[in-house]
């Protein structure tokens, strides 16, 4: 199959923006996930593409300030994970606790280990897993 030149990209319009009230909602329901999840301070910064353990502070007392577009794809994602434990597993604790539980499918290791890596297509691959396992593919 020979490829196909592409003719026109997408515009800025035709893109879905988070918008800066979004991105606040979004960073306290990430604060408030994060507990769910029990996480150290130190894996939130993580998971947050190496946030500031003085920034996550703030945040934690509700002092959320400019979000550029990395962390706000971030959250997106790590948000589309809790959507995909709450389908998967009707009691919520029971997703909570599952990201830290050892999965054969990750070769033993938690779902929170592979994110820990810290790379944004960790938190994507784990969406895209998530969303494979309850069928939404």
């Amino acid at each position: 199959m020979l490829l196909q030149p592409i003719e026109t990209t997408p515009s800025a319009s035709q893109t879905p923006v988070i918008t800066e009230e979004e991105a606040g909602a979004l960073a306290r329901t990430t604060v408030n996930l994060f507990r769910a999840w029990n996480l150290s301070d130190a894996e939130a910064c993580i998971l947050l593409g190496g946030l500031s353990a003085r920034t996550w502070a703030r945040w934690k007392e509700g002092q959320i300030g400019r979000i550029d577009r990395d962390l706000r794809m971030r959250m997106a994602h790590l948000m589309g994970i809790h959507k995909g434990l709450r389908y998967l597993f009707k009691d919520p604790a029971r997703g909570y606790a599952w990201i830290r539980k050892p999965n054969d499918a990750f070769a033993g290791q938690s779902a929170l280990d592979l994110m820990l890596r810290g790379e944004m297509a960790d938190l994507s691959a784990m969406r895209e897993w998530l969303d494979a396992e309850r069928g939404a593919w």
